[in-house]
């Protein structure tokens, strides 16, 4: 039966619904009255409009109103708002907003998708402030465009660190505008848990943003040109933005007795039927159920509305269709970072006693050895069945890829153990063959397995305060970077060889940077008998979540302000310069290649290191403080840091820096003595070595009897050989390559196993790490005496390595205050 089917507002649902009438009847008269000029634009697009990404305003325009007569037969009144109701006749009384002319109209079926509108608190001076705007629609963005091509606009604060808010902030700064971002709020962007938001209050302030937190605005003065926040700080601005929040735009639908429940949104039934008849609601102006917890909420996102708008056409056509709930999924770009989330955070489940478990964790977003790899800062949220409750994700590259992946896992009702059978789409530019989503998968599985114990970054200060063992298992040359305090140190190399060192009375919390070495650490513990707990997402999480705004030591500039690279280097006519790529390496990889590459500077000489890590733009101003050298420049150029320093150049050393050099005054050499010929142990020794040698310590490893085979050649001339020693020659490692492991051997598969895994990890083969270790100037000593016993001729071991006897070690362990048995 033909219907007159009236649709009030456009839009995003508005839209969606007309055209999905229009393809399921011909036959039906699809009315629609819009108050404003345009029926459908890319509200999202907005604040890309005024910074100059988008640089036309026409290309906001989704649907205009002759295309929608044209192509879809619906009659289109825009720029007439629909002012009343009368349900019982079924009539709308309509106002054209151009000229004030009234007239009525009859409807069969009637939809409401009048979305939302700004929350304006009242602020005392708001009414007499001319230059504060706000960002719904085209109109707003208009006017703030030609306010800052008129008006010499040079500073403007941002009020609101939502979605809205943060996007406007970057493009005002894309601008060349000092801007002041406020949020009352101790974080920006709601959906995100405390500890990830930090990732997003670094990055804004890299950019040269001043953030505010925990602070509102308490009035305007001076028409507006001053803001006096509730601490009664006063801030100066030429344009503020308010970018508070949306509340439902239900005022039409309370006037005609319609049913509303949050916030004055209206609530639906599955079919998005209101509390009266023939009265259908869609869009940002209704109340969903939210998918995680079942209960009425509210989620103002495009995606939700079109989808709504698909389904109530469906529903009035007789297509089954329901109301489905919503997940939140929702993605931000701000400044260099990708911030996406799905499902709900682990703030808002505690408060509402949902129990719930957590991962974190840091992989890079493709293969480590492709260019361009950057980390991903992943948390997935699960319960005790473990079905996923939630996701977060930041990084400059593939966050938005992974949030997706786990939205349509929860979705289907998949558990967090299903992560774990993702099967993505692998090639080097694009993913690892373990993707960070497996990743997590895996960690949630060995947590609910009971394979490993985890505490979070918010326990961390209240175990310090009571004294307990925290065991840090990374080398030593990260230590430089930052460590809890009060924690003992033992490389996971190490770690097999010292465990006596450990209380076993006590329970030990072990970490490392990340996660990943500190649960290999927690295993090792585990099967020895001691109660451990690894730090779910590493130092990096635990010293993320305890950022301070306002604080950031080097402020960045863009790549085109300051001194040139080389303009700098000619402070000294005769210095070097050196450019290095640490992009794509896992920390502490950055660190390293920086401790490679100042060793082939001299005094004065300059280098400039860039990497995909943002948590490198830290790391490297405690590195340069530890080590003596000057960190000229440090900032974000696009969604890398670069970082120059000169080597040397510091005019005083900080307390690390005295210290490391009190102690290598003092005997503070390592000297190992390298028995053992297994593939681990190899590799544990020259990781301790190179970490070492990266702090300025002089480093000697003395092999003897099986750790001969470690420096064996790959491949040299054919000795002649008889007796014993042609028989030790058959029985031994022909070199490093085929080196047996001290545990899970397995006929030769297990070392294939650890090989494997380091490639995937972006860890250096055994080859390449011996290398490194020559090239920092690690000195190598091979036994006189046991290649004589061992028949191993000179011929068979690799450049580089002196020979000598005991003398030689005994003499180097006198300088030594770290002296090892491996």
């Amino acid at each position: 039966m033909k219907q007159r089917i009236i649709i009030v507002g456009g839009v995003a649902g508005g839209a969606s619904v007309a055209t999905r009438l229009r393809r399921l009847s011909e036959e039906n008269e699809i009315v629609m009255y819009e108050k404003g000029a345009y029926i459908s634009f890319a509200n999202c697009g907005l604040p890309y409009y005024v910074g100059g990404t988008i640089r036309e305003k026409d290309a906001l325009l989704v649907e205009s109103v002759e295309n929608m007569v044209k192509e879809f037969n619906v009659d289109v009144h825009n720029n007439t708002e629909v002012i009343d109701i009368e349900p019982e006749k079924h009539i709308i009384t309509v106002k054209d907003v151009l000229n004030g002319e009234i007239s009525t109209d009859h409807y069969d079926r009637l939809i409401l998708s009048t979305g939302a509108k700004p929350i304006v608190p009242k602020i005392p001076g708001l009414d007499e402030a001319d230059h504060v705007f706000s960002v719904r629609n085209i109109p707003d963005v208009a006017r703030i465009k030609n306010y800052i091509d008129s008006d010499n606009v040079r500073k403007a604060v941002v009020i609101g660190g939502g979605f809205i808010g943060l996007e406007m902030t970057e493009n005002l700064v894309e601008l060349g505008l000092a801007v002041t971002l406020v949020e009352a709020s101790p974080q920006v962007m709601a959906p995100l848990d405390f500890e990830m938001a930090q990732f997003v209050h670094e990055q804004i302030e890299m950019h040269g943003v001043t953030l505010i937190l925990n602070d509102g605005v308490a009035q305007f003065s001076n028409n507006g040109r001053t803001l006096v926040l509730s601490s009664g700080e006063e801030i100066d601005t030429d344009l503020t933005v308010m970018a508070i929040g949306i509340l439902p735009d239900s005022a039409l639908a309370q006037k005609a007795g319609v049913k509303t429940g949050i916030k004055s949104a209206i609530v639906v039934n599955e079919h998005f039927e209101t509390s009266v008849p023939d009265i259908f609601a869609i869009g940002d102006v209704i109340e969903v159920t939210d998918f995680v917890t079942g209960m009425p909420t509210l989620i103002p996102l495009a995606g939700p509305a079109n989808r709504q708008g698909r389904f109530l056409a469906d529903y009035l056509n007789g297509l089954e269709a329901k109301n489905p709930p919503v997940q939140g999924t929702a993605v931000a770009k701000v400044f260099a970072l990708t911030v996406a989330t799905t499902g709900k955070n682990e703030r808002l489940l505690k408060q509402a006693g949902v129990v719930c478990h957590v991962v974190h964790l840091h992989p890079n977003s493709h293969a480590g050895y492709y260019p361009g790899a950057a980390p991903i800062e992943l948390k997935v949220i699960y319960d005790d069945q473990g079905k996923i409750l939630g996701a977060q994700a930041i990084g400059t590259e593939g966050a938005d890829k992974r949030i997706d992946m786990i939205s349509a896992v929860m979705r289907l009702n998949g558990s967090v153990e299903d992560l774990q059978l993702i099967e993505v789409a692998y090639a080097p530019p694009y993913a690892s063959a373990k993707d960070p989503v497996n990743y997590a998968g895996y960690l949630a599985a060995d947590q609910r397995q009971g394979l490993v114990k985890t505490i979070e970054w918010h326990e961390v200060d209240a175990l310090i305060g009571k004294q307990a063992y925290f065991l840090d298992v990374r080398e030593s040359f990260e230590l430089a970077a930052g460590k809890i305090s009060g924690s003992h140190h033992i490389p996971r190399g190490e770690l097999r060889g010292r465990i006596e060192e450990l209380p076993k009375d006590q329970p030990i919390y072990v970490y490392c940077s990340v996660g990943l070495r500190g649960y290999n650490a927690a295993r090792i513990l585990a099967l020895n008998g001691f109660d451990v707990y690894n730090l779910d997402g590493g130092l990096k999480t635990y010293e993320q979540a305890k950022y301070e705004t306002g604080h950031m030591k080097v402020q960045p500039r863009t790549a085109d302000q300051g001194e040139s690279f080389s303009t700098m280097v000619q402070h000294g006519t005769q210095a070097a310069k050196i450019v290095v790529d640490a992009c794509g390496l896992q920390c502490p990889g950055p660190i390293l290649k920086v401790k490679q590459s100042m060793e082939k500077l001299n005094e004065g000489d300059v280098l400039k290191v860039q990497a995909s890590d943002f948590g490198f733009h830290k790391d490297i101003v405690a590195w340069a403080d530890a080590t003596g050298n000057q960190l000229l420049k440090n900032n974000i150029v696009g969604n890398k840091v670069v970082a120059t320093l000169m080597k040397g150049a510091k005019d005083s050393h900080d307390d690390a820096q005295q210290t490391l050099q009190t102690a290598s005054n003092n005997g503070g050499a390592t000297t190992m003595v390298v028995f053992d010929g297994d593939l681990d142990k190899a590799i544990a020794t020259f990781i301790i070595a190179t970490g070492a040698a990266a702090m300025g310590k002089p480093v000697t490893l003395f092999f003897t009897f099986w750790g001969l085979n470690i420096i064996k050649r790959q491949a040299h001339a054919k000795i002649s050989k008889s007796g014993t020693d042609k028989l030790f020659g058959m029985m031994l490692p022909k070199n490093a390559d085929h080196l047996p492991l001290s545990r899970m051997n397995m006929a030769g598969m297990g070392p294939k196993m650890i090989k494997k895994v380091m490639a995937d990890k972006n860890v250096d083969s055994l080859a390449v790490m011996i290398e490194r270790a020559k090239q920092l100037g690690v000195k190598m000593v091979a036994c006189t005496m046991s290649m004589e016993l061992m028949g191993v001729a000179r011929e068979e071991i690799i450049d580089g390595v002196e020979f000598g006897g005991v003398a030689s070690y005994l003499g180097e362990a006198a300088k030594s205050n770290v002296n090892l048995f491996i």
